[in-house]
């Protein structure tokens, strides 16, 4: 797996091999970035983040930062290797269940929330508490469902779009104030 964009363009992302985890398609990691267009200086947290790939491509295309969390052993490590081979300083790295980091770190704001759960454990409300606790007012959620899924409303969010590229969908949320 290679970044798209920016200036980490063509380095490479190792993947870890894990049931746990179910790597991006470059062809929606694109997508997903196509639609968020300019998010340049933009602080995000990418909650299941596996081999880091969304987080990477993310300060590749100029996000201030971004805190990177998954609590699968081999993907915590691939995770960590990563931000090293990458040097990605500015991707915090965490090894924890992210409803556990979650309240522990109830003061943590971030302009975009990642959510790329594994399929079998979608957890919607997690996803509902990460929003609430964690996205800023007007801020954007994308969670990553499988293709046939149909899309589930959030509480205290507006759903922006939904797209469908086969076996997945990203679907866009923005934070109410």
């Amino acid at each position: 797996m290679r970044i798209i964009a920016g200036e980490l363009k063509g380095r490479e992302v190792k993947s870890p091999h894990s049931r746990r985890t179910h790597p991006m398609s470059d062809k929606v990691r694109g997508a997903l970035f196509n639609v968020l267009g300019d998010i340049e200086g933009l602080t995000f947290l990418d909650a299941f983040a596996g081999s880091g790939a969304l987080a990477f491509e993310a300060v590749s295309r100029g996000a201030k930062s971004v805190t990177a969390i998954d609590r699968d052993s081999s993907a915590h490590k691939i995770l960590e290797q990563n931000a090293k081979e990458l040097r990605a300083s500015s991707v915090k790295v965490v090894k924890a269940n992210t409803g556990g980091w979650s309240l522990h770190n109830m003061e943590k704001k971030f302009d975009i929330l990642l959510l790329d759960p594994p399929y079998q454990e979608l957890q919607l409300d997690l996803a509902e508490r990460l929003i609430k606790r964690h996205l800023k007012s007007g801020g954007l959620a994308v969670l990553s469902f499988p293709g046939s899924v149909k899309p589930e409303e959030l509480a205290n969010t507006e759903l922006i779009t939904a797209k469908n590229y086969g076996d997945a969908q990203l679907v866009f949320y923005r934070k109410k104030a």
